[in-house]
């Protein structure tokens, strides 16, 4: 009783918006409409392996609650609630560049949009919850790996302060699922498990894009009217002056999602448009990684390793050219060219001074100068010439006393010792320019000041795929432990084998470095 208390519905996506309700599972075109009814497969055996006390604290749930034998059931698929209506979402997307058609929610399950307390409104949705409309050729399920990758990473990059989508919860779910990880034709069976994703809103580009290539522009128009009515009621004015102050926003708020990316070393993997949130929330943790040593030309998705179309340097253009698509879907409806053009030309802007703001910071130097892009166009270059880890690099860099400079300071963020030594003169000359436009400074606030932006903890791969090994084996206590480390990111009390640079085993290992799309 205290989950139907605690949960409270008001579904406004299908209220308001056309689906289709036939119940039918099999993959088909669903014509106009923006959703379509999908109950959850049942799983054998249910079972809570984790969840995130913050997100349960969210909705309302006590750890009383999470605990019981009905939350398992509910968020592994097995029974509902009252108030909830599953369904599975309707989109298209540009992936890889190319126009892909109509895609949706081939393994993700909504239950329902909750409000909680506050008035705030939280969409629940399964992952790996069974067959959708949408599920195409696949299962409509996910595999232990990559569920629990989503989880710890949600989390981790809200505490490290970057929006996204939450984690609720993970459930084994008794069953196998096949998959060829590799794409080499060799799949295994591997353990299933479900992942209940919490967003106000998992609408994205490519929910505008799939209605305009089928020229379905009134009900184009009902999902833009619902979105300012729903996630962004706060603009005012006349149709014309939301549409543009609308478009804008979601503009800036892509710019400064890209931005966080870049602070923190993170790279998504695949930021297909069908990926991309229109809150401007990181969205589908799929083949995702964080730069170790610092490489803007790594992407850790292995359909990706030729084209590198997202790897870690080209997200803000990829950023730009996903917003043009949406910009070229919307502009059938839009009350004036001049509106979407104005808004990438804010895109620009607002990344531009984002990035000079982001840097700034990370290299504690105040404001942004004349002269600071080549300053740290020169250290990028060194870094990546000499296999530099960029999270170390970062907190090293905090240490640095500009009194008496020591370029030893640096020496824990090289992969290679024999690296640091045939490179020293090199840094040790960036840091006199770096210390001379630094000028006199107070070295605790600078440090206290970087360290506030340059995380101590990130959730490195082969951090994760040890987490996934020992899960598989039953064992969660690495979990446990990377999910308390994620809560507090720019401390300095973690346990050394936490933070320590990628390990030489783990340069090349499945799952440690790059990673397939394959769920």
């Amino acid at each position: 009783m205290s989950l139907i208390d605690a949960l409270h519905f008001d579904n406004a996506f299908i209220r308001e918006l056309p689906g289709d309700e036939s119940g039918k599972m099999h993959s088909r075109q669903t014509p106009n409409v923006c959703w379509a009814s999908a109950l959850p497969t049942p799983v054998s055996l249910p079972r809570l392996l984790v969840y995130a006390p913050e997100v349960a604290a969210l909705l309302g749930l006590q750890a009383q609650d999470v605990s019981a034998d009905a939350f398992a059931q509910v968020f592994a698929g097995n029974a509902l609630l009252p108030g909830m209506v599953p369904y599975a979402m309707r989109y298209g997307g540009h992936q890889f560049g190319n126009w892909a058609g109509q895609l949706g929610d081939g393994r993700a399950i909504s239950l329902g949009e909750t409000v909680n307390a506050r008035g705030e409104r939280w969409e629940l949705q399964l992952k790996g919850a069974g067959l959708t409309p949408y599920s195409r050729r696949a299962d409509g399920r996910a595999v232990l790996r990559s569920s629990l990758r989503e989880f710890l990473c949600s989390e981790a990059m809200f505490h490290l302060g970057v929006p996204t989508t939450r984690a609720l919860s993970l459930i084994a779910t008794g069953d196998v699922v096949l998959r060829d990880m590799l794409y080499d034709g060799n799949p295994q069976h591997e353990p299933g498990a479900v992942v209940c994703r919490v967003a106000p809103s998992f609408i994205r580009f490519g929910s505008f894009e799939i209605l305009a290539a089928h020229g379905e522009l009134e009900l184009l128009k009902r999902l833009l009217n619902f979105t300012l009515a729903t996630h962004f009621s706060h603009l005012s004015g006349d149709a014309s002056h939301r549409f543009g102050t609308w478009f804008r926003e979601v503009c800036e708020r892509t710019a400064y999602l890209v931005v966080e990316w870049m602070r923190v070393g993170f790279v998504h993997g695949v930021m297909n448009t069908d990926n991309m949130s229109i809150l401007g929330l990181t969205l589908d943790y799929g083949p995702y990684g964080w730069i170790e040593d610092f490489d803007p030309g790594w992407t850790p998705n292995t359909t990706d390793a030729e084209m590198r179309r997202y790897c870690y340097g080209d997200q803000t253009n990829v950023a730009r050219w996903n917003l043009q698509r949406l910009a070229q879907a919307l502009a059938s409806i839009a009350p004036a060219q001049s509106l979407l053009d104005e808004g990438l030309a804010h895109f620009d802007a607002s990344l531009q001074q984002g990035m000079q703001r982001m840097l700034a910071g990370k290299f504690g130097l105040g404001d942004w100068q004349e002269g600071d892009a080549e300053l740290i166009a020169n250290i990028f270059q060194l870094m990546q010439q000499s296999e530099v880890d960029m999270t170390e690099f970062f907190r090293c860099l905090a240490q640095l006393d500009t009194r008496a400079v020591q370029v030893e300071v640096l020496a824990s963020a090289f992969y290679s010792e024999a690296q640091f030594n045939q490179q020293r003169a090199h840094f040790a000359a960036w840091l006199t320019r770096y210390v001379q436009r630094l000028g006199a400074s107070d070295n605790e606030a600078r440090t206290a000041r970087m360290n506030q932006v340059n995380p101590r903890f990130v959730l490195r791969n082969y951090l994760a795929q040890q987490a996934i090994e020992a899960a598989q084996q039953g064992d969660l206590n690495l979990v446990y432990r990377l999910l308390e480390a994620a809560r507090t990111p720019y401390a300095d009390h973690h346990p050394v084998e936490l933070i320590a640079k990628r390990p030489d085993w783990a340069r090349h290992k499945a799952g440690a470095s790059m990673l397939s799309c394959s769920s």
